[in-house]
């Protein structure tokens, strides 16, 4: 039997790799600090601690590659601590195990942009999670440019599908909100152009990468989205699938460092305005070029995210 991918975290990003690995014909070892409810056949569970370096040596030991889509709370003191715990753990157990790592990130570390999205630009020293994901990516390089490990980061804008939950814009506030008959709430613009990630498509870059030689590695690369809209255009395509009249609120911007005195969550979302108060595109031209660039459209992840959040149980 061949080894199996090991894959840190299983949320909807983890667990939409889990089954994308799976119907290529591998196995997938699903390592994180609680079993899931279920899991499909052919993937194994490991109870794994990713703040302990012992525990994180034994999930990646055997396994052929590993994959990060492991999160943590969106708080910034744990963002300090845990996240660059995490990444020297991953580091030094793939480095032990002499294994390769693909990594689910984000766009934070460029920080504030005006200008598409690309993965030349430098890395931010701004605010608190950006700076911090721009400190993690500087450790994933050294190590990778020091022959420690091979390394590669497939970079992806806020993520929607089937299964995203709370954790995305266009989640249980938004689509499953107007499955359910009630107006979709948003904390962004919703007629400012986004780019959004579909699920699906995330997990099928990261096979592709763990399929893609060695010079794929040690660099990042960017997502393919599909063309990109507003949050209103693609909420209008999901309810027209449903066939409700979609009703949209948003919280103003300005109002979030405000109202992040009484609410968490939004305080921790005031330092990402940047993402949300101007057009935020991504240039994926680079991915596109070497491997492929037909991202889902709209009118198909938003008609297939509605009719999940339709069909889901309460």
């Amino acid at each position: 039997m061949s080894k199996p991918i090991a894959v840190l975290g299983y949320g909807p990003v983890g667990r939409a790799t889990t089954e994308a690995i799976l119907r290529s014909g591998r196995a997938v070892r699903v390592a994180q600090r609680t079993a899931p409810k279920t899991l499909p056949a052919g993937a194994t569970f490991l109870s794994t601690d990713i703040l302990d370096a012992d525990a994180v040596v034994a999930a990646l030991d055997g396994a052929a590659q590993a994959v990060i889509t492991v999160g943590f709370p969106y708080d910034s003191s744990v963002w300090k601590s845990a996240w660059p715990r995490a990444m020297s753990n991953v580091l030094n157990a793939a480095a032990a195990h002499r294994i390769r790592v693909v990594f689910a990130d984000n766009l934070y570390m460029y920080g504030p942009q005006t200008e598409p999205l690309h993965e030349a630009m430098p890395l931010t020293s701004f605010g608190y999670k950006p700076a911090v994901r721009a400190e993690i990516t500087r450790m994933w390089l050294a190590a990778q440019d020091g022959g420690a490990v091979r390394f590669a980061a497939l970079r992806a804008s806020d993520f929607f599908g089937p299964g995203a939950g709370a954790q995305s814009q266009l989640g249980d506030l938004a689509f499953g909100a107007l499955a359910n008959g009630k107006r979709a709430s948003l904390i962004a613009p919703p007629d400012m152009p986004h780019a959004f990630a579909y699920v699906p498509d995330f997990a099928r870059g990261i096979v592709t990468l763990l399929d893609a030689p060695d010079d794929a590695f040690g660099q990042a690369w960017h997502l393919p989205t599909a063309l990109i809209r507003t949050p209103r255009e693609i909420l209008t395509l999901g309810a027209a699938t449903l066939g409700v009249t979609p009703r949209i609120s948003a919280l103003p911007l300005w109002s979030l460092p405000l109202l992040g005195f009484a609410v968490p969550i939004l305080r921790e979302l005031a330092e990402m305005r940047f993402q949300f108060d101007r057009p935020y595109r991504v240039d994926h031209s680079r991915f596109g070029r070497r491997f492929w660039s037909d991202a889902t459209p709209f009118e198909i992840s938003a008609a297939v995210t509605a009719l999940a959040y339709r069909t889901a149980p309460a």
